[in-house]
């Protein structure tokens, strides 16, 4: 028999349909498409569904800014004899 290991996270939100903060029911972590990490889940209360940003993971590498070039020096044809 295979298990499938489920994360479950506690983290609070804030339910727009309450309009308080509240503590995320059934909250899984997600990857969105542009490489951000979320706990998406659900309001104890109202059971609207809630969705939590959190910090971009250290696991992915951030390219660093690339250093300004200094402009060529531009060239002169040579002398025309």
């Amino acid at each position: 028999m295979k298990r499938t290991t489920v994360n479950i996270f506690m983290a609070e939100g804030y339910c727009v349909k309450c309009k308080a903060k509240k503590e995320i029911a059934d909250g899984v972590e997600e990857t969105m498409k542009n490489g951000r990490k979320a706990i998406k889940g659900k309001c104890p209360t109202c059971g609207t569904v809630m969705f939590k940003i959190l910090g971009k993971s250290s696991s992915t590498p951030t390219s660093a800014p690339a250093a300004p070039t200094a402009p060529a020096a531009p060239t002169t044809p040579p002398p025309q004899v």
